[in-house]
């Protein structure tokens, strides 16, 4: 019985981009949903609007502990990532008409994933950041 030679590529294809997804998530999260979470448990802490230095170290040791946890988690998504690759480099995307047609060594200077996913996620924190400041966040200045 003759076995499709592309279900075992595709299934590897596709878990490597949900990993890939996660670790993005994972990551845009150090810059989001961890300082704002921590934050908001440290408000909820808080019984005056000018509190001791209670909450603040309890939000200040908040984001480190829960950055290191999520850094470890894109460390250990990074390994399943590589056994499932076999590489922890991405494919370089260079546009065809750039190739030259003797060039076959292979490139020098690829990107990792962690590289990629880190970047992207401060892209799209930056994006959020610029999305909410022009359209969301509303004007300071009080209406006459």
């Amino acid at each position: 019985m003759a076995r499709n030679p592309y279900s075992h590529g595709a299934a590897r294809s596709l878990a490597a981009g949900l990993i890939f997804v996660a670790m993005l998530l994972a990551a845009l999260s150090l810059w989001t949903a961890i300082p704002l979470s921590w934050i908001y448990i440290g408000s909820k802490l808080s019984q005056t609007q000018f509190p001791s230095g209670g909450p603040y170290l309890i939000v200040a040791v908040g984001i480190v502990v829960s950055i290191v946890v999520i850094g470890w988690l894109i460390s250990r998504l990074n390994s399943l990532y590589i056994r499932i690759t076999g590489t922890n480099r991405l494919a370089p995307m260079l546009p065809t008409w750039l190739k030259s047609m003797r060039d076959t060594s292979p490139t020098v200077g690829t990107t990792t994933v962690v590289e990629a996913v880190l970047m992207g996620s401060v892209l799209l924190a930056a994006l959020a950041l610029t999305v909410w400041f022009f359209l969301l966040a509303g004007s300071p200045i009080a209406n006459q």
